[in-house]
């Protein structure tokens, strides 16, 4: 079953739902969507009553907004937990203790962050809400004296996305701090089989501006990164799966690569990547990754890899910066922008006065220079003010 929920439901989402008649949750957002009357929709009782039936249930959602939905009425399965243990970040930590022992990170109450003796730190690290999403919140902090600062406008900064993502999806009220985790940084989207096994559908590369940016501008596929990481990361995968005990089980992972480390940044669970950007796999690759999830396909990387050369496929979400008040903008300059980008495939406009974000692109480019340009670019520059 599926369930739709916000912030955004895209058109190849809607279209696989109503197409393949998958089970839907009748709920607001469903009912929004123009294929809605041609969907396999289930009130609550008859979508709780599918899924009592099964042991280990075929679940997935677009938004982490229906982690309220499945943790009232799937209470009488593990599903709950299960998902607490990837959405809550120290409770993955200690998940992940029996493969990284030595890994550092502890968990601190919002209000104690300011009184912790910044001495008994090792930095650097990074900061986070041990319930968040995107980057909202996120902070790395090299030494004692920028542990300080951010603290200090820590408060007004959460306030910022406050009420944009129910409790489920960021809660500002616990935060972890760990080490920070070197090399480069890399998404998976993947899920478990009915038999615990992974399958891996998409690897992204998540390029940063400076050593200093944690934002989710650009994320990148080729064949080169599928097949220079898809082995390593299935057998991660795989031990994740027998520490949790997963089958069926959708999810997107964020990796850090150096060297022959690898070690998991979070995974989200129930889903792939955010805001349907995993959509990135039909553009690149043809997959439609809820399809292949449903009907338990295993991508044939071999076949699909030998028809692709060295191009690039990106999507980049241009964001509101923090500094712009969205009731003062007049337009957006979305021509502008896309001047930045040679091969546009598809353009999403989203509606910004409701969300932190004015557009997402998928591209394609031969020239790695053109993600490097877009990781730069001042979003200050395409939003016109009253």
């Amino acid at each position: 079953m599926i369930i739709l929920d916000n912030p955004y439901v895209s058109p190849l989402l809607e279209d696989t739902v109503a197409k393949k008649s998958y089970p839907v949750l009748n709920n607001e957002m469903a009912r929004s969507l123009s294929k809605f009357d041609m969907m396999n929709v289930l009130s609550d009782e008859a979508a709780v009553d599918l899924l009592k039936g099964e042991k280990n249930p075929q679940l997935y959602s677009n938004s982490e907004n229906a982690i309220n939905w499945i943790s009232t009425h799937l209470n009488f399965s593990e599903l709950p937990q299960k998902i607490e243990l990837f959405k809550n970040k120290a409770e993955f930590r200690r998940l992940l203790k029996e493969i990284y022992p030595d890994f550092y990170f502890f968990e601190s109450g919002f209000d104690s962050l300011s009184t912790l003796d910044t001495e008994k730190i090792r930095f650097p690290v990074v900061l986070k809400p041990c319930v968040g999403f995107l980057s909202m919140g996120v902070y790395i902090i090299r030494d004692a004296e920028e542990w300080s600062d951010v603290i200090k406008n820590l408060r007004d900064d959460i306030e910022k996305f406050r009420g944009q993502f129910p409790t489920e999806v960021v809660d500002a009220s616990s935060f972890i701090v760990e080490e920070l985790i070197n090399g480069e940084e890399f998404a998976i989207d993947a899920y478990f089989d009915k038999d615990g096994k992974p399958v891996i559908l998409n690897i992204f590369k998540h390029p940063f501006s400076d050593e200093t940016d944690v934002s989710d501008r650009v994320y990148f596929t080729s064949g080169e990164i599928i097949k220079s990481n898809h082995d390593r990361f299935e057998s991660l995968l795989s031990q994740i799966g027998s520490l949790a005990q997963l089958r069926n089980f959708p999810l997107h992972m964020e990796v850090r690569v150096d060297g022959e480390r690898v070690v998991p940044i979070e995974i989200n669970p129930m889903r792939f990547a955010g805001w349907c950007v995993t959509d990135l796999a039909y553009f690149a690759y043809g997959i439609d990754v809820y399809e292949y999830y449903f009907e338990q396909k295993t991508p044939d990387w071999e076949k699909i890899l030998k028809e692709k050369g060295s191009e690039f496929y990106y999507f980049t979400i241009a964001e509101v910066p923090v500094s712009v008040d969205k009731s003062m903008i007049r337009e957006v300059d979305y021509d502008g922008f896309l001047k930045n980008i040679s091969h546009p495939l598809e353009v999403r406009k989203i509606d910004y006065r409701r969300h932190p974000i004015l557009a997402i692109v998928f591209a394609k480019t031969d020239d790695y220079s053109e993600m490097s340009n877009i990781l730069k670019k001042d979003m200050r520059d395409f939003i016109i003010i009253r």
